[in-house]
């Protein structure tokens, strides 16, 4: 008995620790930094800097890293953006999975090849599945024979 309560408490702390660390806010989306990074401004007038969680977008100078930017942009430019915020990283950067107009923009940029799931640190099984698809189709950067990621 002691052990059943003692495990129903350690979820329940679960549970609130990871509600506590959440924070879902929306604005709309007034600037595209790349294929993975966008800013909101909310309704208080508050700009922030959002970096898409469990992606990883080509970088500005790699093959597709304008490609993946105008699709970001197509996604979510000038659009009323969901925020569901899970840290800070180094750069400041609230790092969120985010829905546009109500399409997550973290898994449709993974669905169209314009991003790799970001192994590091991706939990959604779902990417990696869009992902294989992507691949199998040859869209976006896997139309390259060799597609370089970002991390390299």
């Amino acid at each position: 008995m002691k052990l059943a309560f003692r495990l129903v408490a350690i979820a329940a702390l679960g549970l609130f620790i990871s509600a506590a660390q959440a924070e879902t806010f929306n604005g709309r989306v007034v600037g595209i930094a790349d294929g993975d990074t966008l800013t909101v401004l909310t309704a208080s007038k508050q700009q922030h800097r959002i970096r898409l969680a469990e992606i990883d977008a080509p970088e500005k100078s790699q093959p597709f890293g304008s490609k993946s930017k105008q699709s970001l942009s197509d996604l979510c430019f000038g659009k009323e953006a969901e925020i569901s915020s899970r840290v800070k990283d180094r750069y400041q950067r609230i790092v969120a999975r985010v829905k546009c107009a109500g399409v997550d923009a973290n898994a449709e940029q993974v669905s169209r090849g314009m991003a790799w799931v970001y192994r590091r640190y991706a939990k959604d099984h779902d990417l990696y599945v869009l992902e294989h698809v992507a691949k199998v189709e040859k869209l976006g950067l896997w139309a390259g024979s060799s597609p370089t990621p970002p991390w390299q």
